[in-house]
């Protein structure tokens, strides 16, 4: 077989490992005899015969150099480039037409090359990956992918075979991008990179880390997927964002797992899609008066027990309710209720599956090759190097996509706590100290402030929340006074100390009393987030009914005082599905929760409860704007041990608008009780946990006159019935 190419060139075209492929492929000018020629170069390993269409001209076969199937021919009477199209006869099946992919230049502009090469890419995602193009009146698919140590990356899908031989791609080599145009390729189609480096052999394949949708478990593929057109109906949220999720503003989060709130009956796996839940879920919450939906990852992942924490498609809504369109529906529906959504966001570790971002070039490109700073051991997966740019440019960007395409309303980041310290969960010697020899992940810090500001510079009044477990400071103090830059920390402390308070017997809670009171210390350091939420629910900690000490009617008590100390403390509320109608069972991903206990009067009781908590906290300025400050709280009395009852004042901007909340907790009925506060007169009760509504016993008064007389250090006080196990909330009624 004669032909233009040397014997090595065709060898290395055939077998797939020529580096630079647009070199050779396509129309090419040559000298032959002394003379400029024109020639057509294609590589289909399936063709029998190829034949170039150029205009109206009569089809001019190509010459096969190579058994492997290259193709070529030199071009009669031309001299300068031309379009034409390739007609493929295969060995087996109907001829066809299509239009050669290199006959395309490069279509990445030097700005995104910049940005991409200085780490301060923020929207990466508009040229990564597989986007949908018409050039020059023709569709098809344009692909860009970063992989700087391989030697050779290529489109595959079952529009070439999955042959890696046939796309091969163009590399930037001072970034480590690769690029290509593919014709016909189209919305639909599934596609892979094949990736072959100096480190691995055979080539790997691998799922688009950019890709905007991906294939329902088992499979693996990426889908290329138009995001653009849904037309939005939620500019009133959004315009108002800003002030609806401000500080002092009422946030009141429901945490949804959204493949185990509800099933369908006699289905496996029973999921309800991104529309259905649009109905049935934002319904719900809005009849509960929850301000926010918090949903575990759906970021694709391909294993279930994982939540969704454990992500090969970090830019893909999970295809297991829909698609891309169907979340932002969902998302758009919450807005029109006037309902935020947050989505739990995962930038602390990645899953090592094959497909996913593990050695994607065949070596530690998102992840540390030092397995002291690149295995997270408690969950089996990859920590990110945030060192490099191309990490920074990911995450970041990845974070502003679900802002700029899905028009979510906040990021709260999972495992804060194992990125800021190079020792988490790690013993000595199985970690590398940062450059002062300290244990701060520096890199790691540096992103989270650069991620912060990015979110928060490109989206007025998206919030961020870190679920952080330390004292590391300035967690929720802006980048520019040395802080993290987050709007929110999670109280973890708050939560620990809460719950071992009360899940103890209520006869030892006296002993105990610093536990529930010490968050009062630190309260106003940051800003905070109270969760109950899935963690403290699952492997075997018990759901929240179940934690609590005592018979059927002291637990539900329990619970309900525990959730309207909550809504009464300083700071946001979370709750987690399903601990608002007081399961009995832990919660389980494969399941639908209990729904059936609603019949029950306690159940629906303890979730009428959290409705009017949310309604309370709503109405009632003191409850809410004024979260993380100490104007906005003040201890009327902490020092009742022995009857474990605490007081204290909620008030808002307005200093003379307060409410008084008073917590027994304890079984015991305390009659003719005294209690401090600041004025004289009338008082209304605005919530007893204990109403026969919510399912308690029904003790209280009737009416509340405070006599102005000293007591607790304020001016006045009042004489009442204390209930069981329960909170009151006294208002003074206007004069």
């Amino acid at each position: 077989m004669t032909s233009t190419l040397s014997k090595d060139i065709i060898a290395t075209i055939s077998d797939g490992s020529h580096g630079d492929p647009f070199s050779i492929l396509g129309l090419h000018s040559i000298k032959k005899n002394g003379d400029e020629k024109l020639l057509i170069r294609a590589f289909r390993p399936e063709a029998k015969e190829v034949f170039a269409l150029i205009g109206k001209a009569k089809p001019l076969k190509l010459k096969r150099i190579s058994d492997e199937g290259l193709f070529e021919v030199i071009v009669p009477r031309r001299k300068t480039r031309f379009e034409y199209k390739l007609k493929v006869v295969p060995h087996n099946g109907k001829e066809f037409e299509i239009i050669d992919a290199y006959n395309y230049g490069s279509m990445i502009d030097e700005f995104n090359l910049q940005l991409w090469g200085e780490g301060n890419h923020q929207k990466a995602y508009e040229f990564m990956g597989a986007h949908p193009k018409l050039v020059n009146g023709v569709n098809g698919t344009h692909f860009v992918v970063t992989a700087p140590s391989a030697t050779r990356v290529s489109v595959i899908g079952s529009f070439n075979n999955w042959d890696g031989r046939v796309h091969r791609m163009r590399k930037y080599h001072d970034q480590g991008i690769w690029e290509l145009f593919i014709p016909h390729v189209t919305e639909g189609d599934n596609y892979k990179f094949e990736i072959k480096s100096p480190a691995q052999d055979p080539p790997l394949k691998k799922a688009d880390p950019f890709a905007f949708y991906s294939e329902l478990r088992p499979g693996t593929a990426s889908i290329v997927k138009d995001i653009e057109g849904y037309e939005w109906k939620d500019e009133d949220w959004v315009k108002n964002r800003t002030k609806r999720q401000g500080q002092n503003s009422p946030i009141s989060i429901y945490e949804v797992h959204l493949g185990s709130w509800k099933k369908k009956v006699g289905e496996d796996p029973g999921f309800l899609s991104y529309r259905e839940l649009a109905d049935d879920l934002v319904g719900y919450v809005k009849e509960l008066g929850f301000t926010h939906i918090e949903l575990l990852p759906i970021a694709e992942h391909p294993y279930d027990p994982s939540w969704g924490y454990q992500i090969t498609g970090y830019f893909a809504p999970t295809s297991r309710f829909g698609t891309p369109q169907d979340f932002m529906y969902f998302v758009d529906k919450c807005h029109q209720e006037n309902i935020g959504v947050i989505l739990d966001w995962v930038p602390a570790h990645f899953a090592k599956d094959e497909h996913g971002l593990r050695r994607f070039d065949g070596t530690g490109l998102y992840e540390h090759e030092d397995p002291r700073q690149g295995e997270h051991l408690d969950w089996g997966t990859c920590i990110f190097n945030y060192g490099r740019t191309e990490v920074q440019n990911f995450l970041v960007s990845n974070a502003v996509y679900w802002c700029d395409k899905f028009h979510i309303d906040g990021l709260r980041v999972d495992a804060v706590a194992s990125m800021l310290y190079l020792d988490y969960s790690r013993k000595e010697g199985e970690w590398v100290p940062n450059q002062y020899g300290g244990r701060e992940n520096i890199e790691a810090i540096h992103f989270l402030r650069k991620f912060n500001d990015a979110v928060h510079h490109q989206f007025p009044g998206v919030l961020t929340f870190a679920e952080e477990s330390t004292s590391f400071g300035g967690v929720s103090r802006p980048t520019e006074t040395g802080g993290l830059g987050f709007d929110y920390k999670w109280n973890m402390g708050w939560m620990n100390d809460t719950l071992t308070y009360i899940e103890k017997d209520p006869i030892h809670r006296k002993y105990h009393q610093d536990q529930l009171t010490f968050s009062l210390i630190y309260a106003f350091s940051e800003n905070f987030t109270l969760p109950f939420s899935h963690d403290e629910v699952v492997h075997m900690k018990q759901s929240m009914l179940a934690k609590m000490p005592g018979d059927d009617w002291q637990k539900f008590a329990n619970l309900r005082l525990l959730y309207s100390y909550m809504y009464t403390h300083p700071g946001k509320n979370l709750l987690f599905m399903g601990c608002e109608f007081g399961q009995w069972a832990e919660w389980s991903q494969a399941t639908s929760l209990d729904w059936h206990l609603l019949e029950w009067g306690t159940h629906r009781g303890l979730q009428l409860l959290v409705k009017d908590l949310n309604r309370i906290s709503k109405e009632q300025a003191t409850l809410h704007e004024v979260d993380s400050d100490w104007r906005g709280f003040e201890w009327i009395d902490i020092s009742d041990a022995d009857n474990s009852i605490i007081s204290y004042l909620r008030r808002g901007k307005d200093p003379e608008e307060y409410l008084v909340v008073i917590l027994n907790f304890t079984p015991t009925v305390h009659h003719g009780y005294t209690i401090g506060v600041p004025d004289a007169g009338e008082f209304e009760t605005i919530l007893n946990s204990d109403s026969e509504y919510y399912g308690g016993s029904n003790t209280g008064n009737a009416t509340i006159h405070a006599e102005l007389e000293g007591w607790h250090n304020q001016p006045a006080k009042i004489n009442i019935t204390i209930p069981p196990l329960a909170v009151l909330i006294l208002k003074p009624k206007k004069k």
